[in-house]
């Protein structure tokens, strides 16, 4: 009896699996009819049993045309290819991206506790879920202006709580090359277009045509985990907004691991920073002409690698055109034989940072301003060719003379000239005299604002009477009224601090 139902489980078990496989055979065999001569009788009848939410318009002629009509759900989760996106990248998916697009932006119905700003509607956690999908796109996927919005009622509010993401997006042979592949555009009706949009684990291939993500005038938004290449213009643009974080992402306009040939020709900007309070944190920018370029205040930049374009070749790390009002700090980042420049820079700091292959810090004069900057606790290597770790450039401004509250100190420097602001030095001397040269330390040239020094004597008939003689060149001069044998210890400092 145990054999026979033994007998019967086995039974059932090929049926089974007859059953299982022959589904599949036939399954592939019908796509792989619809792709060698079928009918388009056979082909739709393949399409509607495969995807039921799929449905086809016939016109007077035979052939018949596909169109996506997405499950009736009540998710806010969009997937692209239930509208008709072709995930192989192959064909041109900019319509289905903006079908499902508009479709998220409708998503705000019945949302009855919206935390975002006032004149923000709350979308509800909407996603666009590019379902692990490389999309062909010919213009900008662009989120419907607040103005404009996906409903048509004319509504002026602004539009927030919304993801896109898990896919990724290149940019056809005639995409606009002023354009970026996504687009959070500005709206002139309200303060802000959006709040809380979140661009996430995307690839994003501009296909050398144009930029990767645009964002203006947009409130906490979030680009996390993305990697943005062959970009013409910016691999991100922020212009005005508030608070955009950029985080966990990798951009460069060529893919390389450093030490390409064509590095000289290298151009573009990573990202483009032109409005306040926001920040980048462990971002790699592998290749352009200007890692980042900043143009507004209160930034914050941490866990930077730039190794985009060599300084030697023209190149710059980080780039800060904010003068006259800086309010930026860079820290534990760092540069990879590209450097830092700043346009008369107040309130700077750069800290625990590393700088390697002869890369440098060029303070750039506008107006001869330099306030409130602080370079310390970074590291230096270069090659012994004397290069200077701190420069100041005054090639196309005045000297610096409005100079108040610098501080450069202690950095480690191997294969580097050190400049510092803060020095100290020792001589000995058998006679009346004692001079210290601190020139080949001090950043500013004949600057030296604190002395303190102690005259170590060796056994003396009496107490020699000693004076601070002179301090100019930034060499001190130290001087007694006998002649003994004496060690001079000094240190200086040029911080000017300026009192109103």
């Amino acid at each position: 009896m145990a054999g026979k139902n033994i007998i019967i489980i086995n039974a059932v078990l090929t049926i089974n699996i007859v059953i299982i496989i022959n589904s599949y055979y036939l399954g592939i065999k019908g796509a792989e009819a619809s792709y060698s001569g079928a009918t388009t009788t056979s082909y739709r009848r393949q399409l509607q049993i495969s995807h039921p939410h799929i449905t086809t318009i016939t016109p007077s002629s035979s052939s018949a045309i596909p169109v996506a009509v997405p499950p009736q759900t009540n998710s806010r989760v969009h997937h692209v290819i239930d509208y008709g996106a072709d995930p192989t990248g192959l064909s041109d998916s900019t319509e289905a991206l903006e079908r499902a697009l508009s479709d998220a932006f409708r998503s705000s119905n019945n949302i009855r506790h919206s935390h975002l700003m006032q004149g923000v509607t709350d979308l509800g956690g909407t996603q666009l879920h590019l379902d692990g999908g490389t999309y062909k796109i010919s213009r900008p996927l662009r989120l419907p202006l607040p103005h404009d919005d996906a409903s048509g009622s004319g509504s002026s509010s602004a539009a927030g709580n919304f993801m896109i993401h898990g896919g990724s997006l290149c940019a056809s042979d005639n995409f606009p090359s002023d354009a970026h592949l996504i687009e959070l555009p500005s709206s002139s009706s309200y303060g802000y277009g959006y709040e809380h949009v979140t661009l996430k684990d995307l690839t994003i291939n501009s296909n050398f045509r144009g930029g990767g993500i645009s964002i203006v005038n947009s409130l906490r938004t979030t680009v996390e985990n993305c990697y943005i290449s062959h970009f013409t213009t910016n691999g991100i643009l922020v212009r005005a907004g508030h608070e955009t974080y950029i985080r966990n992402s990798f951009i460069g306009q060529h893919i390389n691991v450093g030490g390409d040939p064509n590095e000289r020709d290298f151009s573009g900007i990573g990202i483009n920073i032109a409005g306040n309070d926001n920040a980048v944190t462990d971002v790699v920018i592998f290749s352009a002409s200007i890692g980042i370029l900043v143009s507004g205040q209160a930034n914050v930049f941490s866990g930077v690698h730039c190794y985009n374009k060599a300084t030697a070749l023209g190149g710059t790390g980080i780039y800060i055109r904010a003068p006259g009002f800086t309010q930026t700090r860079i820290l534990n980042s760092y540069f990879d034989f590209t450097g830092i420049v700043a346009e008369d820079p107040v309130q700077l700091h750069i800290a625990g940072s590393f700088f390697l292959g002869n890369a440098f810090i060029s303070i750039k004069s506008l107006n001869g301003v330099l306030s409130g900057v602080s370079i310390v606790d970074n590291m230096f290597s270069g090659d012994y060719t004397g290069v200077q770790i701190v420069q100041l450039d005054q090639s196309t401004g005045p000297p610096f003379t409005r100079i108040d509250q610098v501080l450069v100190d202690r950095n480690s420097v191997r294969g580097m000239t050190l400049r510092s602001t803060v020095a100290k030095g020792s001589v000995w001397s058998n006679g009346t005299r004692w001079t210290v040269d601190f020139s080949p330390v001090l950043l500013f040239p004949n600057l030296i604002k604190h002395v303190h020094y102690t005259l170590q004597a060796g056994a003396a008939a009496s107490f020699p009477n000693h004076v601070l003689r002179n301090v100019s060149g930034n060499r001190i001069t130290v001087e007694s009224d006998v002649p003994l044998s004496a060690t001079l210890h000094a240190s200086v400092d040029q911080t000017v601090v300026a009192y109103t």
